[in-house]
């Protein structure tokens, strides 16, 4: 990366732009219904009329800042601003409930920007590398790391197994409704228009979490404004000593989001979720993620945005998108006659480390912006909930209704207001079904492709190293408390009996 790249960035135009861009990601991702991609297809067009550089530029800065925004509204109002940010709803909303708003901020905050930097300057120095391992993975390997995933996050729960289990079921049902992955047919859509194509995931998401939480609030009178402490603050509100005492975390929850974000179709969607999960399996005090645990929202945020750099990975070297933002980043690319994939490493390597810069920077400007403009959120929590659930409820359907501009999306998300109220008062966990419906496509699609491309049926995903590898991690772990619990508790109780 040359020093003339990087004092391109500093010109007047691309800093406007660059803080300008980054602002706008960061109020996108703070709003629920609304995300970094809906930001990046709006703005798309606008960034046809300017250079190839300059574009990227500004579209960088609007990603970057949005997949950070989402942390905002996730920590103050227990509402993912996007899908990246689901799992820091679990630990940095009770934290925002305990009056620790600005502590819960800044580790995000400091997260996302350490997972933001680390993985896109692996990108930029192991893209090649990288980009050669993901390609040799197959439809039998995807699979098992789908299965894996959604096992993992429904054995790790303390609570009872089989409402994971239910919930996970759940999940996937709704994920098959609509059009099959492979030969089109059409399914359990009971002859509604509006969901033959499948459900939609903002609505789903929106019902489950955002008026679903409204409601039960609501219900049980619950509309007591915490306490808000932001006198006498300094920094992050934490010591970088107490933050690092969380490396290992750290480190794992990088790898996790970096490996799922540079597989095809994945993303910060799923990273985080998974980060969460692992940290909960791992922890030696797993009750308390959920009650405001620091490790909860550190995993999720680090996670979330190293699936970022992971992203980048196959849409330089193989002109692939890793997720949706990179999709409509390739597409702007296409639009200035760029053409991603093996050879813009060599045709258009100013470009490259043109774009590699500005993520790097971006992640700076976010951090300064979110930085300075931290102790302010909270001021949010002292807004009367009635306001405050109003003013949620008409951005809800407002970003229900632009997903797709259909009011079926507003009616689709009404009814998934009562399916979250079920989960609530029946004790089923949300989490395996996000993840199992966000996952379902994929994971029948890959079944379905490994099963047509080999006559060896069902062995091919055990023969074959890493598939057989993640189906023995998720079947060792969806055994494991049944081990644990009746096997081993009885031998140490026997034990104990014989002392």
């Amino acid at each position: 990366m040359t020093l003339k790249i990087i004092l391109s960035l500093f010109t007047t135009e691309h800093l406007l732009l660059a803080i300008g861009g980054n602002i706008i990601g960061i109020i996108f991702g703070a709003i629920p219904g609304l995300s970094s991609s809906t930001a990046l297809a709006l703005l798309l067009p606008v960034s046809f009329a300017m250079t190839a550089e300059t574009g990227i530029v500004f579209l960088g800065n609007v990603w970057i800042g949005g997949v950070s925004g989402g942390l905002i509204a996730s920590i103050l109002l227990g509402i993912p601003g996007s899908p990246s940010s689901i799992a820091t709803c679990y630990d940095g909303y009770p934290m925002s409930q305990k009056g620790e708003s600005v502590k819960a901020l800044g580790i995000g905050i400091l997260s996302s920007f350490i997972g933001t930097v680390g993985s896109a300057l692996i990108a930029y120095k192991f893209c090649p590398v990288l980009a050669k391992l993901a390609i040799k993975l197959g439809p039998w390997e995807l699979f098992s790391l789908c299965f894996c995933a959604i096992v993992l996050v429904v054995t790790i729960s303390k609570g009872n197994m089989w409402n994971d289990l239910i919930a996970g079921c759940i999940g996937l049902l709704l994920s098959s409704v609509g059009y099959a992955p492979i030969d089109g047919a059409q399914r359990f859509d009971f002859g509604i228009i509006s969901i033959s194509g499948g459900i939609n995931l903002l609505s789903l998401v929106l019902g489950v979490f955002v008026l679903g939480h409204i409601m039960k609030n609501y219900g049980k009178g619950d509309m007591v404004n915490p306490d808000v402490h932001i006198d006498g603050i300094k920094g992050f509100g934490f010591s970088l000593k107490e933050y690092f005492s969380h490396t290992v975390l750290i480190i794992k929850s990088f790898i996790i989001g970096l490996w799922i974000g540079f597989l095809p179709g994945m993303g910060s969607g799923l990273s985080n979720m998974v980060a969460y999960a692992s940290a909960k399996g791992s922890s030696k005090e797993p009750e308390k993620f959920g009650t405001g645990c620091v490790e909860g929202v550190i995993a999720s945020e680090v996670s979330n945005n190293a699936a970022v750099g992971g992203a980048i990975i196959p849409m330089i070297a193989l002109g692939i998108p890793g997720d949706t933002p990179t999709t409509l980043l390739l597409s702007g690319l296409i639009v200035h006659g760029i053409e991603a994939g093996p050879l813009l490493l060599t045709n258009s390597s100013t470009f490259v480390y043109t774009f590699f810069a500005t993520v790097f920077f971006a992640a700076i400007i976010t951090l300064l912006l979110q930085f300075f403009g931290m102790r302010s959120f909270p001021l949010i929590l002292r807004i009367p909930y009635h306001f405050l659930f109003a003013a949620i409820s008409a951005i809800c359907f407002v970003g229900a209704f632009s997903n797709t501009n259909s009011l079926s999306n507003c009616w689709l998300m009404l009814v998934f207001v009562g399916v979250g109220l079920f989960f609530t008062y029946a004790e089923f966990p949300t989490s395996p079904m996000i993840l199992a419906f966000i996952l379902g496509t994929m994971l029948e699609s890959n079944l379905r492709k490994g099963l047509t491309y080999s006559d060896k049926g069902f062995i091919e995903f055990l023969t074959r190293p890493i598939s057989g590898l993640l189906l023995a991690l998720a079947f060792i772990s969806l055994f494991w408390p049944f081990v644990r619990d009746n096997v081993l508790a009885k031998r140490k109780a026997k034990a104990q009996a014989n002392e």
